[in-house]
């Protein structure tokens, strides 16, 4: 096994393909099969399940990391040598849509003055996203899990609070005379086939859905069909505070979801990931709510 096969394997996972992943690093697609091949044989498994797109096996997934955190190690030792690098670093982070539509904003703002390194989020549900890290597609994850990684350290940033939330006419519509929600009957809205929130929300009730969900893979797309009426959905409260205000979006229940964010990140030597953690839990500090007991960051 050498750091060509490995980098090989993780410009297949990155592009989805040989094809695109030989392209990427200058080579003939028949090269990067080579170099694939030759790194199965030394670690006596298959490392890329070849798929469409191609993905990391099990094994794969632990060299595919490898590569990640080589290259990270690199960059710092050509900053100790003093030697610029061509082009930024790209940082690879998962996070959930709702944080990156509300409270990560601050560490977007903290990410444009770092010229050495370029931010590639990968999206997925917070019970989802620890996933991507154990898989080697990402160096950190914003995640509801708060057991450590192998390989990684962990720390709590905060409460995110969503409000069981319509638009008033819908609300009107399947409230009764007695002020009870009609839960199973009001039509809900979700953001992906893993959004089980509202789900589970209502299995504490003891009540479920009599309708699918309509499906809207989209932060902005998802509060447009809220005030539209199309659906109920548990929100951010941040998100929705004006339009409470105003009366256009209604709380069906007095009841809230607090979900716990930890995040999780490499146990790297790297000033990268050191910055990263402190515009994280900075931003977080701003953006999210405390945690029982007041615990929270680094």
């Amino acid at each position: 096994m050498n750091l060509e096969q490995v980098r090989a394997l993780a410009a297949i996972v990155d592009t989805g393909s040989f094809e695109l992943a030989a392209r990427s690093l200058h080579l003939t697609p028949s090269a990067v099969s080579q170099r694939v091949r030759a790194l199965e044989s030394s670690v006596g498994q298959v490392v890329v399940r070849r798929t469409h797109p191609c993905t990391a096996t099990p094994a794969g997934a632990v060299l595919v990391r490898l590569a990640r955190q080589v290259e990270l190690l690199e960059e710092e030792s050509r900053d100790l040598l003093g030697i610029t690098r061509a082009e930024p670093l790209a940082l690879r982070v998962a996070v959930n849509a709702d944080s990156l539509d509300t409270w990560l904003i601050g560490l977007l703002d903290a990410a444009s003055t770092w010229p050495d390194v370029r931010l590639r989020f990968e999206v997925a549900d917070e019970d989802h996203t620890l996933a991507l890290l154990r898989a080697g597609q990402v160096g950190a994850a914003i995640t509801t899990e708060s057991e450590p990684v192998p390989g990684c350290r962990t720390f709590p940033l905060g409460v995110m609070r969503y409000l069981p939330v319509a638009s008033a006419d819908l609300a009107a519509r399947f409230t009764g005379p007695d002020g009870v929600v009609d839960w199973a009957g009001i039509p809900g809205l979700r953001y992906d086939d893993r959004d089980d929130l509202q789900e589970h929300f209502l299995a504490a009730r003891g009540s479920e859905a009599e309708t699918p969900a309509s499906q809207i893979p989209s932060a902005a797309g998802l509060r447009a069909a809220l005030r539209a009426g199309l659906g109920w959905v548990l929100v951010p409260e941040r998100t929705v505070e004006d339009e409470l205000a105003a009366g256009l979006l209604v709380t069906l229940s007095d009841d809230v979801v607090d979900v716990t964010l930890h995040w999780h990140v490499w146990k790297v030597p790297s000033h990268r990931l050191d910055r990263l953690n402190e515009a994280i839990a900075r931003a977080a500090r701003d953006g999210l709510g405390p945690l029982p007991g007041g615990a929270r960051g680094m």
